[in-house]
Parts: structure tokens; sequence; C-alpha cells
């Protein structure tokens, strides 16, 4: 990382807090040594102690005509996922290459306040397939802090430390999180959306006061290729507007049935036709929303084939 970058990072987050997590409690439900924060068969191990490929889901994402699906959680290195997701012995520097063989992208939420390392990143890109795609949730230095506004060379070294994975392919969208206090207020996204142009992500807006869910607001992102990100919880849901060529989905509520699952994954599946989808559920310390972003994938995948 750039000597600016490595500096906008420290005034970012102190990556001594809690090990480079937004919390304790976060902190004491990730397995020492990891960063990222009904069940189905279980992959054979090979000799040399990796995960059988089985049909890799990475692989199905690039066989699907129009756009991929790509499905994840929020993080990945949980041990209390054992053993309904990750097997009971499986060891926490394993996690994210096991991750991959049932899910095929992540959110990475960690780099909220801290930037990934160079060294990191290698490591997640070495520990998962060519059709595995990170995403990012951008910094709070520029959505919390900055409002958006000025944002530029915060833009910059956050594009530089994700040069390498968009050097690999594996870029999957920027997830930029707005307070629930922040406003609409469509010159400074203007503004913003022109100054990180250069940057070339796949920008997705998660707009957390309804105020922005207006159609000038669509219309500008709309002219940037920047998705509206559909997000819901059990208070807050966005309108599924398209704005962008690619689609990016939060499932946040605590329960799912199995009817709103079916219901996800056919629409997951349809909107992959006009071009790469991203949904990712929420992680906890229970496994739930690893299993439900498994059997989405799953059912999606099976659509498209």
């Amino acid at each position: 990382m750039r000597r600016g970058a490595s500096e906008l990072c420290r005034q970012c987050y102190n990556q001594g807090w809690y090990g480079g997590y937004s919390s304790v409690a976060e902190h004491r439900t990730v397995a020492p040594g990891v960063v990222g924060s009904t069940p189905t068969s279980r992959p054979s191990r090979l000799s040399r102690g990796r995960f059988a490929p089985r049909t890799s889901v990475t692989d199905q994402a690039e066989k699907s005509s129009g756009g991929a699906v790509y499905v994840g959680c929020s993080g990945w290195a949980y041990p209390t996922w054992k053993p309904a997701f990750y097997p009971e012995k499986l060891a926490s520097k394993k996690f994210l290459e096991y991750y991959a063989t049932r899910l095929n992208s992540v959110e990475v939420n960690y780099t909220f306040r801290s930037f990934p390392r160079r060294t990191a990143i290698d490591s997640w890109l070495a520990q998962t397939g060519e059709g595995f795609r990170f995403s990012f949730k951008a910094p709070q230095r520029i959505t919390h802090f900055q409002r958006l506004h000025e944002s530029g060379p915060t833009l910059e070294a956050f594009a530089g430390a994700l040069q390498p994975v968009a050097d690999a392919g594996r870029l999957g969208p920027v997830l930029f999180q707005l307070p629930p206090n922040f406003k609409a207020d469509e010159g400074r996204l203007a503004q913003f959306l022109a100054d990180a142009k250069g940057c070339r992500f796949r920008m997705a807006f998660e707009f957390r006061h309804e105020s922005w869910f207006d159609a000038a607001i669509y219309r500008l992102l709309e002219r940037h290729e920047a998705a509206l990100c559909v997000a819901e919880s059990d208070e807050l849901t966005t309108p599924d507007v398209a704005t962008a060529p690619f689609a990016c989905y939060r499932r946040r509520k605590t329960e799912y049935s199995e009817a709103q699952l079916a219901e996800i994954s056919r629409g997951l599946a349809e909107r992959a036709a006009k071009g790469d989808v991203f949904a990712y559920f929420k992680h906890e310390e229970e496994p739930m929303g690893a299993l439900w972003a498994a059997s989405v994938l799953a059912s999606a995948q099976g659509r498209a084939s």
C-alpha cells in the first residue's frame, strides 16, 4: 500500500482496536488469525488436505447466460458456524477455502474501518477459485465522516488498496452504506459519482433515509451505472429499482421461510438474465445466514442451468 493510503487507513481506523474488528463482541466470535469477519452435504477431502471442488459453485456461476449469480455472507471467520456450516474439525485458517466450496462471493465488511493489507488480499485470492468474487464495504471515512464530500483522496487510496483484487478480475461491488440520518442531497451525490469515476468501481449505494428513494436519485445513479442496493431488514426495505447493469441485494432479516428463500432464488435467477447479481445474507454468531445463502445459491444456479 502506498504511504498515502497507509496514513489515511490509520486516520480511518486504528487497527489495534479489537484486532481489526468493529467491536469486542465481533472479535470474540471470529477465529484467531482470520480476517473477514438443514445442512447440505460437505465436500470430501483430497489427499493433500485441500477440499474437492464438487462441481464448484464458482464454475457454475460462469456458465449462466447473461450475468452470473453470486451469493454469500458479510464475513466468513466464525467458529460458531460449526458444525452446521463448517466441519467440526476444520482449522480456522481453512475457513475461507471451505466457504468458497459452498458460496461464490463474500462481502468484506471490515474495510468499513480498515484498509485490507496486500498480504491478506493475496491470501484470500489464493484460497478461492477464479469465479469467486469479493465485495467490499467502503470506509466510514467516506460515508460517515466526509459524508461523500471531498472524498477524492480517500477514494483513490481505497482503490489502490483493492487494486490487486481488480487486477485478478475478482472484484465485486463496492458498497457505500450511508448513515440513517444522512438525508438526500442530489448535488453532493452527483459530485461524488463524478469524483469516483476514475476508480472504475461497480458502486452500490445503500440509502438508509427514505428521502433518497426518489426518481431523480434513481436517474442520477443510472447515468453513472451505479446500483441502488436493495437492502431489507426487519425495519426497512429498499425499493427494488434497477439503476445499473448489475444488481446488489443485502438480505438482513432475522428469519426467512423456505417459501421466501425460494422467491429470493427465483428473483436472483431472473435478474441475472440482465447482468451479474450479488446477494449477501447477514452474518451472525449463528450459521443460519450462511445456510440460507448456500440454499439460495444452489437453487438459483439450478434455475439458470
